[in-house]
């Protein structure tokens, strides 16, 4: 059986590494302001209107109850397509894209345990180091319906 190989955008949160297929990457922009929405959960930011289409922003730290630090000219914001809908997550950086194989990934449930744990689809050896490979569709369950 032939090796799949998949491509990943690399990216930083809170001193982690963590990736996401590139194929649910739309584009990668700098963060910007984001209109608040009353009463939506704490993790969900915003929204922006970006080439017109207005879509939830996550700060992914809060989401994963990571340390939170402040945004600076490094910070990102990853514009995903899952389906039909589109998410905006905030990052601390995006430092790379890669290629996997798909020998290099592990399950997660082997490795990984608590919440963190059902939005990690793999844990990645790449280079020497461990990326945490997010599954994008358990980032956005239940986003979409608390806004």
């Amino acid at each position: 059986m032939a090796t799949e190989i998949q491509q990943v955008v690399v990216f930083e949160l809170s001193g982690e590494t963590y990736a996401m297929d590139i194929d649910v990457v739309k584009e990668i922009i700098p963060t910007q302001p984001v209109t608040p929405v009353p009463g939506a959960p704490e993790y969900i930011e915003g929204l922006i209107n970006q080439r017109n289409r207005v879509f939830p922003v996550i700060d992914l730290r809060k989401r994963f109850g990571l340390e939170l630090t402040e945004t600076d000219d490094k910070s990102r914001i990853i514009v995903l397509q899952v389906g039909d809908d589109m998410l905006g997550i905030i990052v601390d950086t995006v430092s790379d894209v890669m290629t996997v194989a798909s020998d290099m990934v592990e399950p997660a449930g082997r490795v990984v345990s608590g919440l963190d744990a059902e939005f990690i689809g793999g844990i990645a050896k790449v280079e020497g180091r461990l990326v945490a490979v997010l599954q994008p569709a358990k980032i956005f369950a239940g986003s979409e319906e608390e806004l």
